[in-house]
């Protein structure tokens, strides 16, 4: 499976600087967001994606757009994939914001608020993986998806920490 952390965010430029939380609830891809995943389509293109998951939060599903236009894939949103809630910006929109902003994309199965209440405990997240991994693992198809996600999940699922719009391969296996 092929694992992108989503482009960079207006979180991640001000969080970046000062290392302080902006108080930011999801936001939005940056231009440099936008430049960083159409630079990753290629990449993504050339490990054989054919299915797109993405997390809920607006960044990634901006990040999830650029690459199904890209490669004409539909995207599946899938709430285990979203990020550990540590910071502001780990607040979502509610589903029903999520769906007026993507009708093309199916919501229905996430409740209206689906990240977490409060701080997420890192047990809480490598449970959330593990029950992520043993998903795709059962999947026959593992190999072509492309899950895009964030910092904290995939260090949980995989032990690397990436940078934004980066890509690593992931045997769920």
């Amino acid at each position: 499976m092929i694992l992108i952390r989503h482009g960079q965010s207006e979180f991640n430029v001000v969080y970046g600087q000062s290392r302080i939380d902006p108080g930011i609830e999801d936001p939005q891809l940056t231009e440099e967001g936008r430049r960083q995943i159409e630079a990753a389509v290629d990449e993504v293109a050339a490990l054989g994606a054919r299915i797109l998951i993405s997390s809920p939060y607006s960044r990634a599903l901006q990040t999830a757009d650029i690459i199904a236009a890209a490669l004409e894939l539909p995207i599946s949103v899938e709430p285990l994939v979203r990020e550990r809630r540590a910071f502001t910006c780990d607040i979502g929109s509610p589903r029903s914001a999520l769906a007026g902003s993507w009708p093309e994309l199916d919501f229905d199965h996430l409740e209206e608020q689906w990240w977490s209440a409060g701080e997420e405990a890192e047990t809480e997240l490598l449970v959330r993986c593990a029950r992520f991994q043993s998903h795709m693992a059962s999947r026959e198809d593992w190999r072509d998806v492309a899950v895009v996600s964030h910092w904290g999940f995939i260090r949980g699922l995989t032990g690397h920490t990436l940078g934004n719009g980066e890509i690593v391969r992931f045997d769920p296996t």
